[in-house]
């Protein structure tokens, strides 16, 4: 008999750093975080350290800059294991980074690094427009990291870094 799993029950919402422009012929795929990026994937970083915001789980997109932008979180919080870089959040709708929350079972956190518009649609189809609203009026920041508490279809925004 499969023990029972249960879903997480703290997300962190995690859009990558300030990234530079890609190279003349180069992909968006490869661009990397500019000097400001780097600056603000640490301050975060080390903003979500101080507070205690440690995930047991990341899972990121593939592309360098969300690569480079957990790297400062894997400074922040020396052990961090679990890491699974996903090609398929690279370019995806809100819906892809839902299913994989559905499908994350037996851990207490999960930690989604992505694209936006996708994190900012995720933070309403979870927390609702209103939130949002009040919390991101000017959209969803780089580098800005929404705390949700709850589980399944009840999930309340506890906390909202910017780096």
């Amino acid at each position: 008999m499969t023990p029972f799993l249960s879903p997480p029950t703290r997300l962190y919402l995690l859009r990558h750093a300030k990234s530079g422009w890609a190279e003349p012929g180069g992909r968006d795929f490869d661009r990397t975080l500019s000097d400001a990026g780097f600056a603000e994937a640490e301050l975060v970083a080390d903003a979500a350290a101080d507070r205690g915001y440690r995930p047991e789980l990341v899972v990121s997109s593939t592309a360098r800059r969300c690569r480079q932008t957990f790297d400062a979180f894997g400074r922040a919080f020396p052990g961090l294991e679990e890491v699974r870089f996903v090609d398929e959040l690279y370019n995806a709708p809100a819906d892809t980074y839902l299913e994989l929350l559905g499908a994350t079972r037996g851990v207490q956190s999960l930690m989604l690094i992505g694209h936006n518009p996708a994190m900012e649609e995720v933070l309403a189809h979870l927390c609702g427009h209103e939130v949002v609203g009040r919390t991101i009026p000017e959209g969803y920041p780089t580098s800005g990291l929404a705390v949700l508490e709850g589980a399944d279809k009840t999930w309340a925004l506890k906390d909202f870094l910017i780096g």
